[in-house]
């Protein structure tokens, strides 16, 4: 047990190529030396890998770890669309919402490991949720009359936090739930029938990198709403992300109980900064120096300016199917989330790949990963049903985490699932992150979507970018994916089609700044001439044949012995040993969000939590 102690820390020599060494030692290695020294520098060394399970102390250790990074991601989500949503004054429902969203991610997480792709990845909610959202809920002013000028000065509108101000909110969730559905049971058939694998062959980064950069560009404007109220806090709020995660990332501290130091900033950079604003934020809040005008500036970086929401909370919670009444249905909404889906799976497949090797598991087959889109597009109903209001996707964080505690094991990964369903169900736990300030929300969502669009530009790296066709492409995406959206978001009545369901799925696509410039770079990738080469396709995605490899990690527990008997279910592509695994290609990971710590230099792989 002791032998297989997991340092909390990282030998990064062990996993990047030091060129700078082969300079230094003024030698030239052999193309076959090269090549081989590169592949054994490339192994991660894990303590636990993929099948094995610490300690059940050190398991439990590392699933909370988990799922406290994990938690990072999942309270912020509903923070950024409460305005659309029009829960926003609604401080119970919002902690409701959060708890929801916690939920979900749990479950989806222990679903996926357990009988999706069965690696140890965490899902989450994604960002490229958020537009789409907000486009579809601002069809209507009456969505959400508060925040309209002409409804807001009413007496006739409900007090916020009131049933009739539930009852409006509510309404917005139904319909963001009906359609998530919809568009996840879509997206559902696709991984069933298997043609993800043939989609991902037109998909390269010249298509990833605008989607990812227009994901964050077209969220500038949330981030700047909450961060205004008070751009001091903001300011010191991204200072002490900047502080944590550049400046004192590989700092070793000691842990009671743990033989080795672990690196705290590198797994919690995002979260000691907050907690340091929001410490700040509290001791300026007894001192007087903000104000106790609710109306002036700097009001919301009091850190009781909702306290009573601790109160108001429950301690146990626990979601359920319907919460927020039937779910109703839009086509606008069902096309654009299941645009969001395709886009978003490409993401989740180009997580497996550096998952597999970190936790020392082979390629994961062609059905197994045909059976975790399926299971993404089960988890999407699951969201959609219990109110969440986003599907899930493979969390990039995840990758790194693993290598920095050097456990891959698939049992860390179930524990830490379960645990975000504990914190789901403790409502207390929600609402006291729902008291954070917003200015100090805002420094976090700058870094956020910043990180986001930064790792989108960086796929260009596999582009020839002196082609004058690769500089066309990217750089027309970009600017109509930013001029169009503004257009149509400010024209809507401009938009006649004569059918006015046609009319929404017009401004919602039209609107959602990922949609039009990611498919406007997928057109002109695939039909500007050009070699796969230049197109960064060779870079992107190298292939190479299985061979003979065991993929029994992939099969499902408890049943595949079962399933075994039927001869016929060979032909289901999400069914274990599926025919189609024999084909199927072993895929080096592409370069998207979800491996925003997993980057290339010169074609050598290295990891950097940043």
């Amino acid at each position: 047990m002791d032998e297989k102690f997991p340092a909390m820390a990282v030998n990064y020599n062990s996993i990047t190529h030091d060129t700078s060494a082969t300079l230094i030692q003024g030698t030239e290695l052999e193309e076959g030396e090269e090549e081989e020294r590169r592949e054994e520098e490339e192994e991660v060394d894990v303590f636990y890998t993929l099948e094995e399970t610490p300690p059940w102390h050190l398991c439990l250790f590392l699933a909370f770890q988990q799922a406290l990074i994990t938690f990072q991601s999942v309270f912020a989500y509903p923070l950024v669309v409460k305005d659309a949503l029009c829960v926003t004054g609604d401080d119970v429902g919002l902690v409701q919402v959060i708890s929801t969203t916690c939920f979900i991610v749990g479950l989806s997480t222990l679903l996926q490991c357990t009988f999706g792709v069965r690696l140890p990845i965490i899902q989450c909610t994604s960002a490229a949720f958020i537009t789409p959202t907000l486009v579809l809920l601002q069809l209507k002013d009456s969505n959400c009359p508060y925040n309209h000028q002409e409804f807001s000065n009413s007496t006739s509108l409900p007090e916020k936090g009131s049933h009739g101000h539930k009852e409006i909110w509510h309404r917005n969730m139904r319909e963001v739930q009906g359609s998530l559905m919809v568009a996840a049971a879509l997206y559902l058939l696709i991984g069933f029938s298997g043609i993800i694998g043939t989609l991902l062959k037109y998909i390269g980064p010249l298509t990833v990198a605008p989607i990812l950069l227009l994901v964050a560009i077209s969220l500038l404007d949330i981030s700047t709403q909450m961060a205004s109220s008070h751009w001091y806090i903001c300011f010191m709020t991204i200072f002490l992300v900047v502080l944590f995660s550049q400046y004192l990332q590989g700092f070793s501290m000691a842990v009671p109980g743990l033989r080795e130091k672990i690196k705290i900033f590198d797994l919690f950079s995002l979260l000691l900064a907050m907690i340091t604003a929001w410490i700040i934020c509290l001791i300026l809040t007894k001192a007087g120096v903000f104000t106790n005008n609710p109306t002036s500036w700097g009001y919301k970086a009091r850190t009781d300016s909702r306290t009573s929401i601790l109160k108001e909370a429950h301690w146990i919670d626990f979601p359920y199917p319907g919460q927020f009444g039937m779910p109703t249905v839009s086509l606008a909404g069902v096309i654009s989330y299941l645009a969001v889906f395709l886009s978003s799976g490409v993401e989740s497949v180009g997580t497996y790949y550096p998952t597999a090797k970190v936790s020392d598991a082979p390629p994961p087959s062609f059905s197994a990963v045909s059976r975790g889109i399926f299971l993404e597009g089960i988890c999407g109903i699951l969201a959609g049903a219990w109110g969440c209001p986003a599907g899930t996707v493979a969390y990039c964080q995840n990758v790194a985490n693993m290598v920095i505690s050097k456990a891959a094991s698939r049992s860390v990964t179930q524990v830490a699932g379960i645990l975000l369903i504990v914190m789901g169900c403790a409502g207390k736990f929600g609402a006291l992150f729902s008291t954070i300030p917003d200015p100090v929300i805002g420094g976090i969502l700058f870094s956020i979507f910043g990180m986001i669009g930064s790792v989108g530009v960086a796929n260009l790296k596999h582009v020839d970018m002196d082609s004058a066709r690769n500089v066309f492409i990217f750089g027309l995406s970009i600017y109509v994916g930013l001029g169009l959206p503004q257009w149509v978001r400010e024209n809507r009545s401009s938009i006649k089609t004569g059918n006015d369901d046609l009319d929404n799925v017009v401004v919602v696509l039209g609107g959602t700044s990922m949609f039009v410039g990611g498919f406007l770079a997928f057109i002109l990738d695939n039909t500007i001439p050009g070699t796969l080469e230049e197109r960064g396709m060779i870079s992107w995605k190298k292939e190479e044949e299985y061979g003979e490899q065991d993929l029994s990690t992939y099969d499902l527990p408890w049943i595949q012995t079962w399933l075994d008997r039927f001869p016929f279910l060979r032909y289901v592509p999400i069914c274990p040993r599926s025919f189609l695994d024999k084909k199927a290609p072993k895929r080096k990971s592409p370069q998207t969000l979800e491996q925003n710590w997993l980057t290339e230099d010169g074609g050598e792989n290295g990891l950097s939590p940043h």
